[in-house]
């Protein structure tokens, strides 16, 4: 069968791919296996070489790369150059810090010798969104690499350029044939592949609903996943925050990706108090950015990644208006534009509607009224997802003891928009999802934690 990869813009055919047939993915999966074995017995520096060169090559050929997510999913030109960037950092982040993280750790015990050794499972699979192409392929793939592990991708359909373009740089850089690997196949096909023998681990970052499937399906095999789900992250504004500062992260989180990120915030909880007065700084904030083609420099927000998504989305707006939202920007589908869709603010969003409960996968802002900080919080945790949550007040004590006692989410900023660093562990909580990705513990889920003891 021939996949096709569709611009957003414009709709126009990019290019046809052919999908892999059964036979075929049974030789790569093959091909991947006997490569794993001799590359889970190479040094930490070999490996460590390899990934530094990786680094290389992303930062020469960013403007490139980011021409192609452009083309394929949207994204503005600046959103694919910072992209890209930070696969090199999260590459030079585990190539000087894996060796350090994966040692044997002594513990004491009556043994004359015990401890913690940190080895390979063998081909980890990854299942991976077109929202972020190359991210969120590199977060996974830098330490899976790092700590011995074989890597095998399957997409999302609309960014197989993208998936292809990373196989060829892993094999610029130096890394044995067939060590990582690309899937062409749709979704429908993914069990057979989870099905393998040969795959040990599942790694996924996609929706809720996807998730769960394959959760289900890794759990009947009795194979490690790690999930990175939707997110529906609450920021908190209250009386005493700075709103300058607390407008302007809301206004870059919410329209980071052109809205289409899991951990962009979406519920903006604000204390009545001080409600009129953010919300039109919000407004005049959000009316700023320039919508238009990705390709444009002074683009900020560019299409939706395909129609169908834009028009889901717009239902979710019209149903929160029916129910007694009000929309006070945006809201509307632009005439004769393929996937575009304007940055929108929802105010008066209460309990019951889509804006209230559903994550808003796009550039939609919901405004949520809270008559005190108690109030807030409830309202916050008051949701299906758990991935990332921020608070903007002056009190700094104040706000940690929000973030890190009362918040249920897997990231908790002060003062600051949620992101995703290589240095700090990132997942959810709840629907959000299980398992974490970077930082050490990152590198710690798909090794075997053993236990070494010597009499």
């Amino acid at each position: 069968m021939s996949i096709k990869s569709i611009n957003p813009v414009n709709g126009q055919i990019i290019q046809t791919y052919q999908a892999h047939t059964s036979a075929e993915v049974s030789k790569i999966i093959d091909g991947t296996h006997q490569s794993w074995g001799k590359w889970k017995e190479t040094p930490m520096s070999v490996r460590s070489y390899h990934l530094h060169i990786v680094a290389g090559i992303l930062r020469s050929r960013k403007e490139e790369l980011a021409t192609l997510m452009a083309l394929e999913m949207g994204k503005p030109l600046q959103g694919g150059r910072a992209e890209i960037e930070k696969c090199a950092d999260v590459c030079e982040y585990y190539a000087k810090n894996a060796e350090q993280f994966l040692n044997d750790e002594p513990v004491d015990t009556e043994a004359s010798k015990s401890y913690i050794s940190y080895q390979p499972l063998g081909i980890v699979l990854a299942i991976m969104p077109w929202n972020f192409p190359f991210w969120q392929v590199f977060r996974f793939l830098a330490p899976a690499l790092m700590a011995g592990n074989a890597a095998l991708l399957k997409h999302a359909s609309n960014v197989f350029g993208c998936a292809i373009e990373i196989e060829n740089i892993i094999i610029e850089a130096g890394f044995p044939q067939n060590l990582f690997s690309t899937l062409l196949i749709p979704g429908n096909e993914v069990d057979q592949v989870i099905e393998n023998p040969l795959i040990h681990a599942i790694t996924l970052t996609g929706s809720t609903e996807v998730g769960k499937k394959v959760a289900a399906k890794a759990a009947s095999l009795l194979k490690k996943s790690v999930l990175e789900l939707g997110g529906s992250d609450a920021y908190l504004i209250l009386e005493d925050a700075d709103l300058e500062l607390a407008a302007e992260a809301c206004v870059t989180s919410r329209l980071i990706n052109s809205g289409q990120s899991c951990i962009a915030a979406k519920r903006f909880i604000v204390l009545k108090s001080i409600e009129k007065e953010f919300t039109e700084l919000f407004r005049q904030k959000m009316a700023a950015k320039v919508m238009g083609d990705p390709m444009d420099k002074n683009t900020d927000i560019g299409p939706q990644a395909r129609p169908d998504l834009r028009d889901e989305l717009h239902q979710q707006v019209l149903k929160s208006i029916t129910l007694g939202a009000k929309c006070i920007l945006g809201g509307e589908i632009p005439a004769g534009a393929h996937s575009f869709y304007p940055p929108t603010i929802l105010t008066e969003v209460k309990k019951g509607m889509p804006a209230y409960e559903e994550e808003l996968f796009g550039p939609v802002a919901a405004i949520i009224s809270a008559a005190n900080e108690v109030e807030a919080i409830q309202i916050a945790n008051d949701n299906p997802f758990g991935l990332g949550a921020a608070v903007f007040t002056r009190n700094l004590s104040r706000g940690e003891e929000i973030a890190s006692r009362h918040l249920a989410a897997g990231s908790c900023f002060v003062n600051a928009l949620v992101r995703s660093d290589p240095r700090l562990p990132f997942g959810g909580i709840k629907e959000s999802g299980y398992g974490r990705e970077l930082g050490l513990y990152g590198i710690r889920e798909f090794v075997n934690i053993k236990t070494v003891y010597i009499k």
